[in-house]
């Protein structure tokens, strides 16, 4: 489904740990250990080296005698050999913008504190104290225990922060409604086409099956996905820069409001297909701009929830564009007006938009939007509003005012992020991961159904309101097993969730396919009966898997300080697929049969299964360290790429010895139940670490 939650700025999930905690991603805060007995006495100068240390190849366990071993680890001769002085100096940056107080002592923070409210003029002697206590906080949060001159009730607010951390004030559930209802927004902007098209496809001159009609109606139904690729996701940047978060969701939101009262106005197919591409303007800077504002004024214990929650809202979203197609079905056409019911179709997915407008500026503006314009005073008294008690704003708002400081200093620093991108080949690794699963969430096929299941139960010789009832019941299903993805993707896993669902996909796809075959003389109702099952049992693995995993995997895969180029090319990439998807569905359908049709995209799950498998390492409860590192091999996952992307001799058989083992090994531990401990990708039988990367760069001179 489209479920587009991206992250493409500079100054918002990509450089604040506080807007990048993603499910399953602690705050970045309580990862890093901050070993006061040594930093104390340490001068500031060395204290970015010292960082390194901590945090380039560390867990976040607090364990000093396993941090003595870490320690002692990092000086094996294959790690200095495989480490080159530009990897130091890029797990040095993502360091510093995973925490960059670490290191500090409460003395030095206290100092810090006082100084920003001087500097900044932020406020009066309160205010004061609550910004030296505050930077205290941000250091580490979940010690609040540590932090001398906490009054009882900053300490009980502190403490429910983590014991009932959905106790939060009036107005943050009102920017929680406010994200839910644009998720809304969006889905049912993609989804009363559905019906839609089944009245104005004739109308238009193009609802027949000659190359022609399929190939018009397609590109009239993908309009929306064109603009946002090459376009639409490209404005968020300029939009948020001049308009600010809440300026760009009133904009988008007025932009999708009236795309869709124009749609009703239309009356020729090109026409349609203008207003429709309008609607992109809507789709593509709303889908990035939601999250970011989400995370920006959450606190970091529901953050990771309330992203996760984009996908759910714009189930529900879709699910209401199929109520709204079944709703009008029956509205006869007045004299004067054709196609009255496929106008009011196409015109209610502005309701939840003009919703959106009515109440958007009674919410407050992003704390780290004024931030990022220098307007300090204003992003704290954001934030007052946003939290229980003024040290809790005190703490988020020194917090992102450290990290903006610290990539701006670090961006003098870097290089060009698009060459390293490819280059360096642990982001090469992490772009390879995001853009599969990016790409196989448009090629699992799940948006052909999404946009085209009225036409196919029609196809499958429903009459017209059987079939607007039954797509109503794929977006009921749809939503409802996208509620128990907030819970299964930190327990079960991304990657494991998809390789169990990517094979199931793929048999439902087939036994829709292969259910068309069924005689319709003879077996009229074990045929509907069929193709309405498949379609169903498809979306009830579709929406825990291939719908919410994506996005997150994606935003957490990539390195914090190229995680906004990364972001943007992962956003391009599903909106451009699911153009392809869109423009080619009526034309596959004619040249392909709707059986042949379908055992294409179940085929495509077959590959995602196995690019998953060897591509694909787990990010699941990963910190930001441990994710360098695991994306920092030439792990099983990657053989192939980096066999391709260095040079040949590259050794692989190692890898893709280990490939072949997972198979029997999922087998015998998910089929048969067998009690078998999972093999260990990064270590030989001897125990010592496997080390790629110096024999990557070898095979790469």
């Amino acid at each position: 489904m489209a479920n587009h939650a991206s992250v493409p700025r500079s100054d918002s999930f990509s450089g604040d740990s506080d807007n990048n905690t993603q499910i399953g991603e602690p705050d970045a805060r309580s990862q890093s250990v901050v070993h006061s007995s040594h930093n104390r006495s340490m001068p500031a100068a060395e204290k970015a080296d010292r960082t390194v240390v901590d945090s380039g190849d560390y867990d976040g366990h607090t364990d000093s005698g396993e941090h003595d071993d870490r320690i002692q680890s990092m000086s094996h001769p294959s790690r200095k050999g495989s480490m080159t002085a530009a990897e130091r100096a890029r797990r040095n940056v993502n360091a510093k913008l995973a925490n960059p107080l670490t290191g500090y002592s409460h003395a030095e923070l206290k100092a810090m504190g006082a100084a920003f409210v001087k500097k900044y003029q932020v406020g009066d002697e309160e205010d004061m104290r609550v910004f030296e206590l505050g930077a205290c906080l941000a250091q580490e949060p979940i010690n609040y225990n540590a932090v001398q001159g906490l009054n009882p009730e900053e300490i009980e607010v502190l403490r429910k922060e983590f014991t009932n951390r959905w106790s939060q004030p009036k107005l943050l559930y009102l920017v929680i409604v406010l994200c839910s209802t644009c998720a809304a927004v969006q889905g049912m902007d993609e989804t009363v086409v559905n019906g839609g098209q089944l009245f104005y496809g004739p109308q238009f001159g193009i609802g027949g099956k000659d190359s022609r009609s399929t190939w018009l109606l397609g590109l009239v139904n993908s309009a929306p996905y064109l603009c946002c690729a090459f376009i639409g996701c490209w404005l968020t940047v300029p939009f948020n820069n001049v308009f600010g978060r809440r300026g760009t969701i009133f904009i988008t939101c007025t932009f999708s409001a009236l795309a869709c009262f124009w749609q009703a106005f239309t009356n020729t197919w090109w026409h349609m297909f203008i207003a429709r591409f309008a609607l992109g303007f809507g789709i593509g800077p709303k889908s990035a701009t939601v999250p970011i504002y989400a995370a920006e004024t959450t606190p970091p214990g529901i953050r990771g929830a309330l992203v996760m929650q984009w996908q759910m809202w714009t189930a529900f979203g879709i699910m209401l564009g199929y109520v709204a197609d079944l709703a009008f079905y029956q509205v006869p056409d007045p004299a004067g007006i054709t196609g009255l019911r496929w106008r009011l179709m196409m015109a209610s997915a502005m309701m939840p938009a003009v919703i959106v407008v009515c109440f958007v500026f009674l919410c407050p503006e992003s704390p780290r939007w004024y931030l990022s314009k220098g307007r300090h005073y204003k992003a704290y008294q954001s934030m007052v509003k946003l939290r229980y008690n003024k040290v809790q704003a005190a703490r988020d708002i020194f917090y992102m005012h450290t990290l903006l400081e610290a990539e701006n200093e670090l961006a003098f620093h870097r290089g060009n992020p698009i060459k390293e991108l490819i280059t360096v080949p642990r982001n090469r690794r992490a772009l390879i991961g995001s853009e599969i699963v990016m790409f196989m969430q448009q090629f699992c096929g799940v948006n052909v159904i999404a946009y085209y299941s009225s036409q196919i139960f029609v196809d499958a010789q429903f009459t017209e309101v059987s079939a607007l009832a039954a797509s109503l019941g794929f977006g009921i299903i749809n939503f409802v097993f996208a509620i128990p993805a907030v819970y299964t993707i930190d327990t079960f896993g991304r990657r494991n969730l998809l390789l169990t669902t990517f094979p199931l996909m793929s048999l439902f796809l087939f036994f829709t396919g292969f259910s068309f075959l069924i005689p319709e003389d003879t077996l009229h109702t074990a045929r509907i009966a069929c193709i309405a099952l498949g379609i169903y049992l498809f979306g009830i693995v579709y929406s825990p898997g291939e719908g919410p995993v994506p996005f997150t995997y994606s935003a957490e895969a990539y390195p914090l300080y190229i995680r906004p180029l990364g972001m943007s090319l992962a956003t391009a990439t599903t909106w451009f697929f699911n153009f392809v998807l869109s423009i080619t569905w009526p034309s596959l359908e004619t040249a392909f049969t709707t059986t042949g049709a379908f055992c294409w995209y179940a085929g495509w799950n077959i590959v995602g299964f196995f690019a998953v498998l060897f591509f694909l390492p787990e990010t699941k409860g990963k910190t930001l360290e441990e994710l360098d590192q695991v994306f920092g091999k030439t792990s099983f996952a990657f053989r192939l790429s980096a066999f391709l992307l260095t040079a040949p001799g590259m050794p692989t058989h190692a890898h893709a010895a280990y490939g072949a083992r997972q198979i029997p090994y999922f087998f015998k531990r998910y089929i048969l139940r067998e009690r078998i401990e999972p093999e260990r990708l990064y270590e030989k039988d001897s125990g010592e670490e496997v080390d790629y990367d110096h024999d990557e760069e070898k095979y790469s001179k």
